[in-house]
């Protein structure tokens, strides 16, 4: 078995590897002992390769004080983000840096140690590391280290998420300049030749020994690094200097810092009031060359030593690393006490990130966490697990263990044993199938072992992760593939054979009758086949239906791969032609729709039509647009998508506000208190979104009609539903839109129509008799399956017109139309120009409706409008009855006469247009106003989890699709102000031209010029919490200052699939805010050349500057070799001046273009490397229109089916081309994103979940149960409907639902926990 162990580490575990880890001299075998766990297998009879290198270093790490941070032992980890510790090795000279940094943890939550975690846990993060690169073993040329081996470790524990970063770097002294520092032979050759030079002036003077060398160079560079002493140069002819230095150590001297000047040295410049911990390289370098003569010094003879009084007692590092690390005084076991230091450590404690002298409960919590981040070996952890419990014999471990492996955990152990007792190697490859014959073979030559060859099996299973060979080792049978696993058959066995099997299963295994019944029971319902049910039954095969094959070669179909589509095309010509094979056709269809499992044959077969291609519980339904809600619509399916939305909506009893004033007094949302009226209001909405949801889940239809109620409640706020209330009693009689299943009809609208005489008004209604009924609404209910089926008009429907019902031939019509509704004739202003006498004709439910092909207005003619307005018309106040007539039409009576007089005079009362004043609003409704109104009642529908500092409710939904931002203002004074807010949007625009999503982010955080008290500061924007969904506004309503009228702006927004937004947090890390800063220069001087571009480039006459000149000197010249009597004279210098003027501009020209692509280059690569927060592009809302009308859809991607949809309306299909969303197409109106939405990649499936399907099973019509098709992959046995939602339940038996995830935390997330649910 091929095994890598992921796992981690805890920090004592880490520690303890820190000492061994020699990336100089790493194993040939290449195991890392810091970073990798190593395997140990009990059963191999050969020793493990050795963990270490051969003279790999031990190293003992001691401190390096002026390059840590904190440097107080006393002070507390708690108040510090960001932990260093530097080191050097007394033994092999080598350099150490521990980076423990807690700026992405959750501040909120405690660090490890703590209740929960009680040590931190490591785990290799190889992505963000970069080991030792073998190369070059000598510094650079800026007097950095040769290389430098940096490994990366993330905390396990969520709240904490502390990154630990180890870099291990080289001596800086390389062997040939220690050999000139220390080798007593090199330095005799040095002094001796120095002596040489000048006999006379040494005299006197001998060898020195290699510690006075070395303490010489010490000296030297104490020196340089006092800061209050007068640094001394080096005299080029100093006896001293050249006896134990000299010329020959130059290149070292220069490495060092030492500078020439003349024959003389220059000591270094470190800076000289540098603060602890160092930060300048001179400093660091100077400290870390002091550090490592030191050891050079301290490895010199105890006689050499004692004779120069040498005295240097390194600081141990290791206790300050265990304290940044929380392991100084961690729970041991009382053994430890009596461990034998000489015995090697058995390496199943490495095994677990552990190290032997933990407490029980440590090596508890150690497995734990290896399980936890390496699911996939659980098996090695567990057998480490009970290896340690027995070495120990602990009782805790051992009874740890047992309830793991009762739990359903299986160890290598097991894993050998199981393959075993099968006669299998365990590491050999083995197909499913050859394992299942073997098993089966076995259990015939000994069946008494039946029950232990099924365990072994199932352990095979489990490891090799074989749904096959679990479903044969459990005997478990719930569907069709397992029925005929079960029965040894295979998809196309014929029914025939399928009973013969079962006859041989039960006569080998009479036991095994009942769940052989109900294998064929599986067949029977998945296939629809009437003869196996016959011979459940009766024990006869009843009339067997013919093969696939012969299905085709009856259609004539020789290619068994054609689409759906082309065998109903044949179908059709082969019954034209040969009607009296029609049953025996429809037969072979049938047969192919089961062969193919396809629910678009099935649904013709059974129905006569053809329906969706896609199974309904496989796919998500439509949404029926209710009269211009195609923009809601869009919305309701992106928040159906987002599961802990939608488990939230679907368990919102459980999260309701109490509206109980004493609950209500400090609920604040959106920075304002929140009234019991909106409360309520808000809990009728989730309400009605409840009940959407759930017809979403369960509905057996392809597509489902939402509630006019839910279209009120969604699109128009609370407070604009106070303001329509107070209009309503002011405002005048206005035409009614008509209604809905009694709601009045929403959506956005067309523009405003102009105003009417009042010889033309429309009336509003027939009556202010409390029993009048619409017209309209009477129309409406003749056929109200499908309200969106209905065109929306004003005034009254004549009652003498017959519904339009449009046939199949009309198909492409009605998709063309479905595809570009804002192309249809508006509603209003159109209609009312035309003429009176135009009347409206209302389509049917077989027409296409949800295309909205006729918008029209039915309007009365002038005498019945003259009629209707006229006071003393008793006909205006006479009640509408409606009646059925026996062909279903509905008609409009008159009633008669009133039985008295109306009041005289008439006293005006309030006539409710809400209808209308909603439906206009509905108009005017920005995307977000929409989208806040419903974050908005979400919020108040649902309890706190808790608040923030200004009281703000903080909840589920404000953990979703909330974030933070920060602005940063600088006045002249060079003081910054800061101001955080949530945001729920980011907002962008594309009005200046088309750019990437990028740029266009860059529009929102890049740096800008705004006024404050009468003058002009710079402001930036960073963003301090990203939210798991992140939603982005694209502003494409523009307004034109010289037409003083609204457009929409086309230009193309290029998307991308994902996005890193690194770039635009908020951060300490002063590199981050420089590029940023250097970004924003460069594009001041872009904006600069673009401007100079435009002089250059761009005139009236066509032609840029450089060819406008040219022409000019061209026509000059031209001018001077006309006739004598015709010619002009022109100065020669003019024309010469001309074309130098030419030559300038297009050279300019071409220099400014090299200089855009220059910049357009930098700034699109200057963030290149940041790929630490990624999102993943999720929905995109397109509008096709202009800015008042046109028509919505949406995209969804479907993360776990690698598909993208498109939801139009009642319609959901899958994007065959996804250049449909990312390209934009041609045209003066082309459909353009409007509103995008990314999500958080590393938590993309829980929170994307776009098919959330459990259709209920209809009872079939009489008429159709002759040739009833069932779901294919829908066992009969589900017959009762399914009317209550209910969240996925994992087998442990928690509710899956959005309350109870566990998210994990992330870059720009806050996670807290909060009313029962952990993020």
């Amino acid at each position: 078995m091929n095994i890598h162990l992921r796992g981690g580490k805890t920090a004592p575990r880490l520690l303890h590897d820190l000492h061994s880890y020699d990336p100089q001299k790493p194993p040939p075998h290449g195991f890392n002992v810091l970073t990798d766990i190593p395997l140990h297998d009990e059963e191999q009879k050969k020793p493990p390769p050795p963990a270490v290198g051969k003279g790999s270093c031990r190293h003992e790490w001691s401190l390096k004080h002026n390059q840590c941070s904190p440097t107080l032992e006393d002070e507390p980890p708690e108040q510090n983000l960001l932990f260093i510790i530097a080191a050097y090795c007394a033994q092999c000279r080598s350099h150490l840096e521990v980076l423990l940094d807690f700026r992405e943890g959750d501040n909120f939550y405690p660090r490890c140690p703590n209740e929960d975690s009680l040590l931190h846990h490591f785990v290799h993060q190889p992505e963000a590391s970069s080991p030792r690169q073998s190369g070059t073993t000598f510094p650079g040329l800026d007097h950095e280290f040769a290389w430098v081996d940096t490994q990366t470790f993330r905390c396990s524990s969520t709240p904490c998420y502390a990154k630990l970063q180890i870099r291990i770097k080289p001596p800086r002294l390389i062997p040939d300049w220690v050999s000139q520092l220390s080798d007593p032979f090199v330095i005799k050759m040095r002094a001796e030749k120095a002596i040489a030079s000048d006999p006379e002036r040494f005299e006197g003077h001998g060898v020195p020994m290699p510690i006075q060398v070395l303490q010489r160079m010490n000296a030297y560079i104490s020196d340089a690094m006092n800061v209050h002493g007068i640094k001394k140069r080096i005299q080029g002819k100093n006896k001293r200097f050249m006896l134990n230095l000299g010329e020959p150590c130059a290149d070292l001297l220069e490495y060092i810092g030492f500078s020439r000047e003349g024959e003389d040295w220059l000591p270094p410049q470190p800076e000289p009031s540098a603060s602890i911990p160092f930060t300048n390289p001179d400093n660091i370098r100077l400290d870390d060359i002091e550090k490592e003569l030191h050891v050079l010094i301290s490895k010199r003879p105890d006689e050499e030593k004692r004779i120069f009084k040498y005295l240097h007692i390194p600081i141990s590092a290791m206790d300050d690393m265990k304290r940044i690390l929380g392991s100084s005084d961690y729970r041991k076991s009382l053994r430890s006490r009596t461990i034998d230091l000489t015995k090697q450590e058995h390496p199943f404690y490495a095994g677990l990130g552990s190290i032997e002298d933990f407490h029980d409960d440590l090596i508890t919590f150690a497995y734990d966490r290896q399980i936890l981040t390496d699911p996939d070996n659980t098996p090695y952890y567990l057998e480490c697990l009970q290896g340690i419990a027995a070495g120990r014999n602990s009782e805790d471990l051992r009874t740890k263990a047992a309830i793991e492996a009762a739990g359903d955990k299986i160890s290598f152990s097991d894993i050998r044993a199981a393959f075993k007792s099968l006669g299998l190697a365990a590491d050999a490859p083995h197909e499913d199938d050859t394992i299942i014959g073997i098993f089966k073979s076995r259990i015939a030559d000994a069946p008494k072992q039946e029950s232990e060859l099924r365990r072994a099996l199932k352990i095979i299973g489990q490891t090799r992760e074989s749904q096959k060979i679990q479903v044969v080792a459990s005997q478990v049978v719930t569907n069709y593939e397992q029925a005929l696993s079960f029965l040894g058959a295979e998809p196309n066995t014929s029914d025939e054979f399928i009973s013969t099997m079962f006859t041989i299963k039960i006569n080998d295994r009479p036991a095994d009758q009942h769940t052989a019944r109900h294998a064929i029971s599986l067949i029977a319902n998945h296939r629809n086949s009437q003869a196996l049910r016959n011979f459940l039954e009766t024990g006869t095969l009843g009339e067997v239906e013919m093969d696939v094959d012969t299905a085709y070669a009856l259609l004539d179909i020789h290619d068994k791969a054609v689409e759906d589509d082309l065998i109903l095309t044949t179908y059709n010509v082969r019954t034209s032609d040969n009607p009296s094979q029609l049953d025996s056709l429809k037969n072979a269809v049938t047969v192919i729709a089961k062969a193919r499992n396809s629910r678009r044959l099935g649904d013709f077969v059974n129905t006569g039509m053809i329906s969706s291609e896609y199974e309904l519980s496989e796919w998500p339904v439509g949404l029926e647009n209710i009269g211009n809600t195609c923009y809601l619509n869009s919305l309701l399916q992106f928040y159906f998508t987002i599961k802990p939305l939608r488990d939230l909506v679907m368990n919102v009893d459980e999260f309701k506000m109490p509206v109980d004033e004493e609950s209500l007094i400090s609920k604040r949302v959106g920075s304002r208190t929140v009234s019991k009226k909106e409360v309520t209001r808000a809990q009728q909405f989730v309400d009605e979104l409840r009940r959407l949801f759930q017809s979403m889940i369960t509905s057996s239809k392809a597509s489902v009609t939402p509630e006019g109620q839910l279209a009120r409640l969604t699109l128009v706020s609370s407070s604009k539903e106070e303001h329509i209330r107070r209009q309503s009693m002011l405002s005048p009689a206005r035409p009614s839109l008509g209604e809905i299943h009694g709601e009045p009809v929403y959506g956005p609208l067309g523009p405003p129509a102009q105003a009417v005489h009042n010889d033309s008004e429309m009336a509003d209604d027939v009556g202010a008799n409390s029993t009048e009924v619409n017209t309209v609404q009477g129309a409406y209910d003749h056929d109200v399956d499908s309200s969106s089926d209905v065109t929306l008009v004003d005034g009254l429907a004549l009652p003498d017109h017959d519904f339009m019902i449009l046939d199949k031939k009309e198909k492409s019509l009605q998709q063309r139309a479905f595809e570009d509704k804002e192309n249809l004739p508006p509603s209003k202003s159109s209609i009312r120009e035309s003429s009176p006498e135009m009347h409206l004709v209302p389509l049917g439910d077989s027409s296409p409706s949800r295309v909205n092909e006729q918008q029209g207005v039915s309007v009365a003619s002038k005498e019945d409008v003259k009629k209707s307005t006229d006071p003393t018309n008793d006909e205006q106040h006479s009640p509408t009855t409606v009646t059925e007539t026996p062909n279903t039409q509905m008609t409009s009576a008159a009633a008669g006469p009133p039985t008295r007089p109306p009041p005289y005079p008439p006293r005006p009362k309030p006539i409710d247009t809400s209808a209308v004043l909603e439906a206009e609003i509905g108009a005017q409704q920005d995307v977000t106003e929409v989208i806040a109104n419903v974050l908005f009642q979400l919020q108040c529908a649902i309890k706190a989890d808790s608040v923030d500092d200004s009281g703000e409710q903080l909840d589920q939904v404000k953990d979703l699709f909330f974030g933070k931002q920060k602005s940063y203002t600088r006045n002249n004074k060079g003081a910054i102000r800061t101001k955080e807010e949530y945001m729920s949007d980011i907002k962008v625009d594309v009005a200046s031209g088309s750019r990437d999503i990028y740029a266009a982010l860059d529009g929102a955080y890049d740096v800008q010029e705004v006024e404050v008290g009468g003058g002009v500061e710079p402001q930036y924007t960073s963003i301090s919490r990203l939210p798991p969904v992140l939603q982005i506004h694209v502003q494409r309503v523009q307004f034109n200052l010289t037409t003083r009228s609204s457009f929409k702006s086309n230009n193309h927004l290029q998307l991308k699939e994902t996005i890193y937004m690194d770039r635009y947090m908020d951060s300490d890390d002063p590199e981050l805010l420089e590029r940023r800063q250097q970004c924003w220069r460069w594009k001041k001087q872009l904006l600069r050349l673009e401007n100079r571009r435009v002089q250059l480039a761009k005139s009236d006459l066509g032609m840029d500057i450089p060819e406008i000149l040219k022409a000019t000197q061209a026509y000059l010249q031209n001018l001077t070799e006309l006739d004598d009597e015709d010619s002009i004279e022109v100065p020669p210098t003019l024309i010469q001046g001309i074309e130098d003027a030419a030559r300038e501009a297009k050279a300019e020209l071409e220099s400014i273009e090299s200089q855009i692509n220059d910049l357009n280059s930098s700034i699109s690569s200057q963030f290149n490397d940041l790929r630490k927060i990624p999102y993943r592009l999720q929905s995109v809302f397109i509008h096709r229109g202009y800015h008042n009308s046109g028509h919505y859809w949406i995209y969804i991607y479907d993360f776990a089916k690698e598909m993208w949809r498109k939801y139009n309306d009642g319609y959901v299909t899958e994007v065959k081309e996804v250049k449909e969303i990312f390209v934009q197409e041609a045209g003066d109106r082309p459909a353009t994103p409007y509103f995008l939405v990314y999500v958080k990649d590393e938590f993309r499936e829980q929170l994307v979940d776009p098919v959330c399907r459990d259709p209920a099973v209809e009872e079939p019509s009489k008429e159709t149960q002759d040739v009833e098709m069932q779901d294919y992959n829908q066992p009969a046995e589900l017959e009762a409907q399914v009317t209550s939602y209910t969240p996925y339940v994992p087998e442990n038996g928690a509710n899956e639902s959005y309350q109870h995830q566990e998210w994990p935390s992330g870059e720009g997330w806050n996670n807290r926990t909060a009313a029962g649910h952990s993020w």
